[in-house]
């Protein structure tokens, strides 16, 4: 007889331990692991940026990184304020974009910088203040800045020889004249020379390789522009440099406050000349000075102890250029 209750099929169910499932659903209840990283998940952007990264540097083609406002790469220079600007494009230094302020007050400096700009076919990038200070690093720029690439510096060796070739075959006016450079890092002082040099008819300015002041934005302000007449050389050793001029027929005179010869009887004037000056600090260094033909002093007040290097250099060149036009 059927229980109360009870339909037709129906099974009962016993209270109590029942059969296992074995262990079968053992693996569905495991866990998976530590999360992998976002690089290594294939549907993550890290990912492709790695492969994307090992693919350049497989094949060697890794970009560089520049700022893309102008293309400024970090190699390239800027040259900063109205003057400086329009002296380097009437120059026609090897610029690439002339950057201008966005509502800058026009005058005939901005409008000779368009107008230089415009005959060379530079791009001209109109761009807001606060943009053009941070591109200059918040240096002056009145508004305008040039963006140049790096300084190309021939060699010293090759080019004293190349122009004492040219004097001798007559194929220059006047005695060679060069300035080198001793210990001088400071770029402003560099520039002040380099105008120096230019303005009184100098051939090059030589520079040492290491523990010097760059051909920079700041030296290619201080030159107002004379960086792109007069080369400036990199010699690897400055001694060998000084002993191959004296080779080619080249007088070498320090600037020292302790010289042999003070400036106004520099006999050597007239002569193929080599001026070189140090530091204002440390002065010539040893070697320098052991192969220099004289050492010179400008006669200054004593409670002076000593000259700025471009003071000095333009001192020496006004000096070197009376002499050489009295003698003409």
């Amino acid at each position: 007889m059927a229980k109360a209750g009870s339909r037709p099929g129906a099974t009962s169910k016993k209270k109590g331990p029942t059969k296992g499932s074995g262990g079968q659903g053992r693996k569905a209840l495991a866990g998976r692991g530590a999360t992998p990283k976002a690089e290594d998940r294939v549907y993550h952007k890290a990912y492709k940026l790695k492969k994307a990264a090992e693919n350049r540097k497989a094949t060697n083609t890794q970009r560089s990184r520049t700022p893309r406002l102008g293309g400024k790469r970090a190699s390239d220079e800027l040259v900063t304020g109205r003057n400086s600007v329009l002296e380097a494009l009437r120059t026609k230094i090897p610029a690439k974009t002339v950057f201008v302020m966005s509502r800058i007050e026009v005058d005939d400096r901005v409008k000779d910088i368009l107008a230089e700009a415009n005959k060379q076919q530079l791009p001209i990038l109109e761009i807001g203040r606060n943009e053009l200070d941070r591109l200059t690093d918040h240096a002056v720029h009145q508004g305008v800045a040039l963006q140049i690439p790096p300084y190309k510096y021939p060699d010293a060796g090759n080019l004293v020889l190349d122009v004492m070739d040219r004097w001798y075959e007559k194929r220059e006016g006047t005695p060679p004249l060069f300035v080198a450079l001793d210990g001088i890092t400071d770029p402003r002082n560099l520039g002040a020379i380099i105008r120096s040099v230019s303005a009184f008819s100098g051939d090059a300015v030589i520079i040492p390789e290491r523990r010097s002041a760059a051909v920079t934005a700041s030296a290619w302000k201080t030159s107002s522009g004379a960086a792109a007449r007069i080369p400036v050389a990199k010699a690897t050793n400055l001694t060998r440099v000084i002993q191959q001029a004296k080779d080619a027929g080249v007088f070498v005179v320090g600037l020292d406050g302790g010289g042999d010869v003070d400036l106004p009887n520099l006999e050597l004037a007239s002569e193929p000349l080599m001026v070189v000056v140090g530091s204002e600090g440390k002065g010539l260094s040893r070697l320098v000075t052991e192969n220099c033909d004289q050492i010179v002093s400008i006669p200054i007040d004593s409670a002076m102890e000593s000259l700025n290097a471009s003071m000095a250099v333009g001192i020496s060149l006004y000096e070197v250029s009376r002499r050489r036009a009295a003698a003409s």
